[in-house]
């Protein structure tokens, strides 16, 4: 079966200056490299909606949505936090990167397509439920799943975060939340400075020291993740595909490379095959150097629809 692929024009509009490294040009790369090797053939192309404030709510306080939408300018730039700033077209885009996710997961579990992947910006997984912050406007997989659990009615789902910043936004939406099993691994020592203690038993957080390279990363995963995957038994898995872990990105030193990013997707896919029909959703979180960036998220996609 084909996968989706989910995008739209409005999130290159979002621009917060010429020295930020969350840029409009990460999108280009990545669609370069899906063209130069292929992979787009195996995809359908799908245009992000808008999300609504209904599915914001879900992960959001209500309150905050309302806050952030009223805060747009019409021009410039105004900060949210020291490194997070809103232009003229940074709330559609947000709107665009959470409603991708919706789609993704309406996409998914209606059997049009065995997996998705969404390639948007804002990216999403630093923001909290009542604060953007880290780049981050809305929780784009955040609220993809809790669309899952409260629409489509699924009991089960997991969210794997391998960014090189831990995904203390996503942690701080799900605590304690039994329906969903939240694995990350991280940078320690690095921004937002947490997660080396889980805060809620549905948890696995293992932070990673500095230059720890590929051994330690696929050994993090398979002998934490998969263990707690496989007993939580998710019926749909959820990327928070961040790719500034490679050794080629000046955001970390964990000195990953594309073939870690193939390799952690295979063994997520053997595990959406076994207990959830094979069913994955992939978000694009950090990766900021533009060159390994598209080949990283070339290689994780050749993964993710077995081609």
């Amino acid at each position: 079966m084909l996968a989706a692929y989910i995008t739209h024009p409005d999130c290159v509009r979002h621009d917060m200056g010429p020295q930020h490294p969350e840029c409009p040009q990460r999108l280009g790369a990545i669609q370069d490299q899906l063209l130069i090797k292929g992979l787009l053939d195996y995809m359908v192309p799908y245009d992000a909606p808008l999300a609504t404030p209904e599915q914001l709510g879900r992960a959001h306080s209500s309150l905050y949505v309302q806050e952030l939408m009223s805060q747009s300018p019409s021009e410039g730039l105004i900060q949210v936090d020291p490194d997070t700033s809103m232009g003229p077209f940074t709330l559609r885009a947000a709107l665009r990167a959470a409603g991708a996710v919706v789609e993704a997961t309406d996409l998914v579990l209606g059997g049009q397509v065995g997996s998705a992947f969404c390639s948007v910006r804002p990216p999403g997984h630093h923001a909290e439920r009542a604060a953007a912050m880290g780049f981050c406007f809305f929780n784009n997989a955040a609220v993809g799943i809790r669309h899952a659990l409260d629409v489509h009615g699924l009991e089960r789902v997991a969210l794997i975060d391998f960014d090189v910043h831990h995904g203390n936004g996503s942690e701080d939406i799900f605590r304690g939340d039994s329906r969903v099993l939240m694995c990350s691994i991280f940078e320690k020592g690095l921004y937002p400075f947490n997660g080396d203690k889980a805060t809620g038993p549905n948890m696995v957080n293992v932070g990673l020291p500095t230059r720890s390279g590929s051994d330690a990363f696929r050994e993090a995963v398979t002998d934490h993740w998969l263990p707690a995957l496989n007993a939580f038994q998710p019926q749909l898995i959820y990327i928070s595909a961040g790719f500034d872990a490679h050794r080629e990105d000046d955001m970390g030193n964990l000195g990953l490379v594309e073939a870690d990013y193939e390799w952690v997707t295979e063994r997520l896919m053997e595990v959406a095959e076994r207990h959830g029909q094979g069913r994955i959703i992939s978000c694009l979180e950090g990766g900021y150097v533009l060159s390994p960036l598209g080949r990283s998220v070339a290689a994780h996609v050749r993964a993710l629809i077995g081609a």
